[in-house]
């Protein structure tokens, strides 16, 4: 069992998803999780977040149901030049980022050009996580990437929604294969992640969980119960 999900998203983020912030935290709770981390979609997302919902999350609460909540943003990578779409003013202010690729906001380019723009997008300071760059349609170099993830501060996530079978990835296992590998050699940790869009999913790793244990990636190295640890990577500035 894990503790701690950091990759959630609400109503705030579109989709379609009705679940508020405190619907996501009695789902966590239900789920005996101890941890939650909120980070909905940043404004480039279609019917996303604003700048003034980001601005609010300041003066949230941050315990409901007995879960302690971090409210944080999944980013999208806008450019090459590793552009985001949240100003600096409200990143600062915020918990943590994920930074991602999304096809509505970042045209693929080579492996080459799409490391470049992750590289670049992990150099902001509140960007701690790289969300599911497992992704087939954004190719990389994951060894230049993992070296810039440890010289940063940054982690890889292993994204159950990439690898449960109701995902629109396609096939990213080759994929996580390639960052786990990295992440042992450059003995970065990792973090499970739901990328749960509503209640559903929340703290469901069960594909995730499999992957990792099957590759027999060290379990000191997963954050999910290493909570206090968890956190301070998170805050590092």
């Amino acid at each position: 069992m894990y503790l701690s999900d950091i990759h959630t998203h609400s109503i705030a983020s579109g989709h379609g998803t009705t679940c508020t912030i405190s619907d996501m935290a009695k789902a966590a709770s239900r789920k005996g999780l101890k941890l939650l981390g909120i980070t909905d979609h940043g404004p480039g997302t279609l019917a996303a977040g604003t700048s003034s919902y980001f601005r609010s999350l300041t003066y949230a609460p941050k315990k409901r149901f007995g879960i302690e909540l971090l409210f944080g943003v999944e980013l999208n990578i806008l450019d090459i030049d590793g552009h985001l779409d949240l100003n600096d003013e409200l990143l600062g202010e915020l918990d943590y980022a994920i930074a991602s690729m999304h096809a509505q906001n970042y045209n693929s380019g080579t492996i080459a050009e799409n490391t470049s723009a992750y590289l670049n997008a992990m150099t902001h300071p509140c960007v701690k996580v790289l969300g599911h760059c497992d992704n087939p349609a954004f190719p990389v170099d994951y060894e230049t990437l993992a070296v810039g993830a440890k010289e940063n501060g940054v982690i890889f996530e292993i994204n159950e929604a990439s690898l449960a079978p109701y995902g629109y990835r396609g096939d990213t296992r080759a994929n996580n294969r390639e960052i786990l590998k990295y992440c042992m050699k450059y003995e970065i940790p990792i973090v499970l992640s739901s990328d749960s869009h509503g209640a559903k999913h929340v703290g469901d790793f069960t594909c995730a969980a499999e992957f990792v244990h099957e590759a027999m990636f060290p379990e000191k190295m997963i954050l999910n119960n290493d909570i206090p640890r968890l956190k301070m990577i998170l805050s590092e500035r």
